[in-house]
């Protein structure tokens, strides 16, 4: 019998799991883990999560039990997303292939891919146009100057970071960052498709005209695009000025929160009543 085979390829497979889990996490911006008294009694309360062996494929599929009840923000009033359909719509299994992506000559130059971050169950996705040296760096989405931007018009739509998700065309930086060039947008759009049909959002809002054209397949100009929705698989897109342009045109930034008020009343009638 092969029972100690067996148990040690078992082994390996759910440390690879973990191992992808927590780089994943990594990339979606983790830092640490919440240790609180009341997190900690949240976790104590938990049911124990329930594995299913797939026959006919060897990672293992996770069923997680949802939360008794909630320490942070309450649960959206709306049915919930089923996020791990099965091992290949995943994010993490998504993420596994973008990190070995060589299908541009942009991974010659990378430091580390910049796959997104946030929320995988959020309402709302932003999309941007490519990673900058920041990001580059860092591995994480808009954190530089226009990131920093980014997050102030979150908050001003009375959300965080965490409760949105935020990605880019392109998930590996153009040198001297420069425009995306067409051959790379086409290899790497599909992976932001991929994405989108994952997380499933209600609203997507593309920031300037690089993404907004590439989601959309337009040649339109983001001023005559931005102030309505267009259609992306029966998701409504706002395209709106991306916060670089805002850092060198400031008078710009009422015409975006004119978008993102649209964008936070879409939000709202989405909601069941």
């Amino acid at each position: 019998m092969n029972t100690d085979i067996d148990i040690q390829e078992s082994n390996t497979s759910i440390y690879e799991d973990i191992n992808c889990f927590l780089k994943y996490l990594k990339q979606m911006g983790a830092t640490g883990a919440d240790i609180q008294q009341t997190s900690l009694q949240c976790l104590q309360n938990w049911k124990q999560p329930i594995f299913q062996k797939q026959a006919s494929e060897k990672r293992v599929k996770k069923q997680f039990p949802r939360k008794q009840e909630s320490v942070s923000r309450p649960e959206k009033q709306r049915p919930q997303k089923q996020i791990f359909k099965n091992s290949n719509d995943t994010l993490i299994t998504l993420l596994k292939t973008v990190k070995s992506c060589t299908k541009c000559k942009l991974h010659e130059t990378r430091t580390q891919i910049v796959f997104g971050a946030g929320d995988p169950k959020s309402h709302v996705v932003f999309v941007g146009e490519a990673p900058g040296f920041d990001e580059d760096k860092t591995g994480k989405p808009f954190v530089g100057a226009a990131g920093q931007l980014l997050t102030r018009i979150i908050h001003a739509m009375h959300l965080n970071r965490d409760m949105v998700y935020i990605c880019n065309i392109l998930k590996c930086r153009p040198p001297n960052n420069r425009r995306p060039e067409p051959d790379e947008m086409a290899e790497c759009l599909g992976y932001l498709e991929a994405q989108l049909d994952i997380i499933k959002p209600d609203i997507i809002c593309t920031l300037g005209s690089t993404a907004s054209q590439a989601l959309l397949n337009v040649n339109t100009s983001i001023t005559a695009m931005r102030g309505r929705f267009y259609d992306y698989k029966g998701i409504p897109v706002m395209p709106t000025f991306h916060p670089s342009y805002l850092l060198r045109n400031e008078s710009k930034k009422k015409e975006v929160w004119h978008d993102m008020q649209l964008v936070m009343k879409k939000m709202q009638d989405s909601i069941p009543k």
